[in-house]
């Protein structure tokens, strides 16, 4: 006996429901993609007064530290790390050559570790520019004032 076709409804009888906000709308954005556009704000505005020196240099975005649990030796928190109490919020990798290949330096923002720190939208975006501010000057090897002097 064939089996009727699937049915397009859910069990109270709406129906399948699309999105709630049409695409384009400033709200359909998820909240990584608004966190990226923070980081990206935060790196434009440094860029501008440090262009030739941060030139090379990635910035990269992750939801959360990675630690390696295979090889308990490793030091996850270095002086290139930024951290609030044991739980990494940015790190600088610096640039390197590893089998003939050159690797950029790279700065790397966690965005749940900041999140969590955050108490609203206004309060986010002032901690990611910070951040960034002070993984510039650790890369740099200057002073976060001298980085950003207004915050």
């Amino acid at each position: 006996m064939p089996r009727p076709p699937a049915r397009r409804r859910d069990r109270h009888g709406r129906g399948l429901r699309g999105r709630l906000v049409p695409p384009g709308v400033p709200l359909s954005r998820s909240r990584s993609e608004q966190f990226d556009d923070l980081v990206l704000d935060a790196v434009e505005d440094i860029e501008r007064h440090w262009e030739k020196e941060l030139a090379g240099v990635e910035f990269a975005v992750e939801d959360v530290p990675w630690v390696d649990h295979s090889s308990p030796d490793e030091v996850v928190l270095d002086a290139d790390v930024l951290d609030d109490g044991s739980v990494p919020l940015a790190r600088v990798l610096p640039g390197r050559r590893e089998d003939g290949v050159d690797h950029p330096p790279r700065i790397v923002v966690y965005r749940r570790p900041l999140e969590i720190r955050a108490h609203d939208p206004e309060d986010l975006a002032d901690l990611v520019r910070d951040v960034v501010v002070d993984q510039v000057a650790v890369l740099l090897g200057r002073d976060p004032e001298e980085i950003d002097p207004t915050g």
